[in-house]
């Protein structure tokens, strides 16, 4: 788990794209809301020494990551997930001749092995014990955004990764 700071550079550099595709997921979290704000200041300011107790054992811990692996993939939906990996690498080839030159590398296959195991965990938490597009597209960007490295022409023209992966969703095929 990392943080990164959208707004001051100065004196930090860039993870290599090496080292951030090994993060599975990249969140963004916008500004929380006056009274969010408020709430979080208080409870930081009122408690010295606050206490961290267990939520969960390691047990249930570990039954929970059964339940979650036993969350049943259609093969179809599997194919479907490599399917929208591909059309990173060649998106000419799912007939995005128009992104093509917005993506200097697309996603490597981590993000194959990441994207199983979200969809997976994310129709668990829906209360579901099987995968369907609608888990697939909720948490796609999470996954791909900070994988597909970008051309200087997407940067120039204010592209964002997000735009690309709404492109590449509405491209592929849907099982």
């Amino acid at each position: 788990m990392a943080t990164q700071n959208p707004v001051e550079q100065e004196g930090v550099y860039q993870l290599p794209e090496a080292q951030l595709d090994r993060f599975m997921m990249k969140l963004v979290v916008g500004y929380n809301t006056k009274e969010e704000e408020l709430e979080i200041a208080r409870r930081i300011s009122s408690k010295s020494n606050a206490s961290i107790n267990a939520v969960i054992s390691l047990a249930e811990l570990e039954e929970l990551k059964q339940e979650v692996a036993a969350v049943h993939m259609d093969e179809e939906i599997e194919r479907y997930m490599i399917e929208l990996v591909s059309a990173t690498r060649d998106p000419a080839a799912y007939g995005l001749s128009d992104i093509a030159d917005y993506i200097q590398f697309g996603a490597s296959p981590r993000v194959s092995i990441d994207i199983f195991k979200a969809v997976k965990a994310m129709a668990f938490l829906r209360g579901k014990d099987y995968v369907s597009p609608v888990d697939i597209a909720y948490i796609i960007k999470e996954i791909m955004r900070h994988r597909l490295i970008l051309s200087y022409e997407a940067e120039a023209e204010g592209v964002t990764a997000d735009q690309l992966i709404d492109k590449i969703v509405q491209a592929v095929a849907i099982p």
